[in-house]
């Protein structure tokens, strides 16, 4: 079954907003988006509800949709809840250990491997956001599925550059990560609820030294003063 515009407008803005193509904060331009994907003003506005629903948009009274920013407020709060999310949906997974959400799981982590084989950073990081919300469709709970969600969209956008590794610890980590993925897959089959919660705990500390070094850069380097210069 073919997609229809609204669904490809819809999915194509997430996508957009995740690989921050649209940057957090900037504000939509309704005709050109309408345009550029076959729309008219109401089914487009009706896009917008959704994604702002689900936390990708914010939208502003008389003065039309904004791409959620990534405010200092909304950095804090998402350092202080991902464990407890990402840790709890983890457990609850491998309570439920669905079948076929467990198939869908692993071809999320194929997704996730042919990502950073072709060297994508982008794609891989929507396949790793794509696992992690795989986990969270299979803990199955109306109230930490939209929490996941939610911490998802941050997570990803501030994932950028993770999985184009330069370094050789770069290189390690990434590798950390895969092998986290592959465990917690293995943990949730086999109906292991606090070794999935752990593991989800650590694939979160891989992530967040990361975020954390893309949020504190190091500082730019001193220009030298000649001698004389500067003096009043």
């Amino acid at each position: 079954m073919n997609a229809s515009p609204k669904e490809i407008c819809r999915e194509a803005l997430r996508e957009r907003i995740l690989l921050q193509e649209l940057t957090p904060g900037a504000e939509l331009d309704e005709g050109r988006i309408a345009a550029e994907y076959g729309l008219s003003r109401t089914p487009l506005r009706e896009v917008f509800q959704v994604l702002a629903g689900e936390g990708y948009l914010r939208l502003e009274v008389n003065r039309g949709a904004r791409v959620a920013s990534l405010e200092l407020g909304t950095l804090r709060a998402f350092l202080q809840s991902a464990p407890l999310i990402l840790a709890t949906t983890a457990r609850l997974a491998a309570e439920v250990r669905g079948g076929e959400e467990l198939e869908g799981l692993k071809a999320a982590q194929l997704r996730f491997q042919a990502a950073l084989d072709s060297g994508d950073d982008g794609a891989a990081g929507l396949a790793d956001h794509g696992f992690h919300a795989q986990v969270g469709e299979m803990a199955a709970n109306p109230y930490m599925l939209p929490a996941l969600n939610r911490l998802l969209i941050d997570q990803t956008r501030l994932s950028r550059g993770l999985y184009s590794p330069g370094t050789k610890k770069e290189r390690k980590l990434v590798k950390k990560a895969v092998q986290q993925h592959e465990a917690l897959i293995a943990a949730i089959e086999s109906g292991a609820p606090d070794q999935a919660a752990d593991l989800a705990l650590q694939h979160w500390e891989l992530s967040r030294g990361h975020l954390e070094g893309a949020l504190r850069p190091d500082p730019l380097p001193m220009v030298p003063v000649a001698p004389g210069e500067g003096a009043a």
